[in-house]
């Protein structure tokens, strides 16, 4: 696995073929034996899964033998399906914690592909902050390390390149998880140019088809999904009803609907679902086999969400 940190960025052809962002066709089917996988522009050749987890919340317990053993199976159903991403952030309080006892567990580190974040002010903190993920998280490198809803992204993009060249840090990236500050989001990654975004887009909220994926694409910068279902708003839409019987080819469950709309889209890397239960999270992972629906049927899909 081989990385670049010396130019930050670069514009890659490996989305140059998604022509018209969102418009052209998807037609991608994965191996029943492989989770689809995206490739991360930034890299040499680096790809990633195409379903993770998100750890907010999910992954803030006491510690329990039972809340550990509850959180190591959804990893281990993750790492089965060929999934790696795990999100996560100091923000979530015990959530870095957490992992790091599944990863001294489990003695799984190079499974998991982790990306977590610096959410606090000036240089110095923001140092501690990220050392001390890497300590909770037991690992001697942090594998995407993100400025967390654009909190002094100047200072910590200084301080995330720098750890870069010393080899703690693999790549950089900026998020955020409302619309309203996408236009911020637009304009520091024209400034800083990360490695990665990490931003809201679910068949709820699509604000980001307009600018965002299309300047990602375009920049060479990956996509992480977070919100695929809208803080459970799409779930609570669809409740009591059944999936249409033209989204049968490609979604047996409402889980899987939501993420392939976010997924077929070629300017996505990654989405994050976060889930608690066992059995979403099998659900969840399957969304990274099969087809996935082309650009006719992403219409469909957001016109059959507007009618809820």
């Amino acid at each position: 696995m081989t990385f670049k940190n010396a130019k930050y960025w670069n514009r890659r052809e490996v989305l140059a073929s998604a022509v018209a962002v969102g418009l052209s066709p998807v037609l991608v089917s994965a191996s029943e034996e492989r989770m689809l996988r995206r490739p991360v522009p930034a890299s040499d050749n680096e790809t990633l899964p195409v379903i993770g987890i998100g750890t907010y919340e999910v992954f803030d317990v006491a510690g329990s033998a039972a809340e550990i053993a509850e959180r190591e199976e959804l990893l281990r159903l993750l790492t089965q399906a060929g999934g790696s991403v795990v999100d996560t952030s100091p923000m979530y309080r015990r959530s870095e914690d957490v992992i790091g006892q599944l990863i001294r567990q489990r003695g799984a580190r190079d499974d998991l592909f982790l990306a977590t974040k610096v959410w606090t002010d000036g240089a110095e903190a923001g140092r501690q902050q990220m050392q001390r993920s890497a300590e909770l998280m037991h690992t001697k490198t942090i594998d995407l390390m993100q400025v967390h809803n654009l909190r002094d992204t100047d200072v910590h993009m200084r301080s995330i390149r720098e750890l870069q060249e010393s080899g703690q840090i693999r790549y950089s990236g900026l998020t955020h998880y409302r619309a309203d500050a996408l236009p911020a989001l637009e304009a520091q990654m024209k400034q800083f140019k990360p490695q990665f975004i990490q931003i809201n887009y679910s068949l709820g909220e699509r604000e980001a088809d307009q600018r965002l994926l299309p300047l990602a694409a375009d920049m060479g910068v990956a996509v992480i999904a977070n919100r695929p279902y809208q803080g459970g708003a799409l779930f609570r839409a669809v409740r009591g009803r059944e999936l249409p019987g033209w989204a049968a080819d490609f979604a047996p469950s409402w889980g899987q609907f939501f993420l392939k709309y976010i997924v077929s889209h070629p300017a996505v890397t990654c989405a994050i679902p976060a889930t608690s239960k066992a059995a979403h999270m099998r659900d969840n992972v399957q969304a990274g086999f099969g087809e996935l629906p082309d650009a006719a049927m992403r219409k469909r899909m957001v016109e059959f969400i507007r009618t809820l």
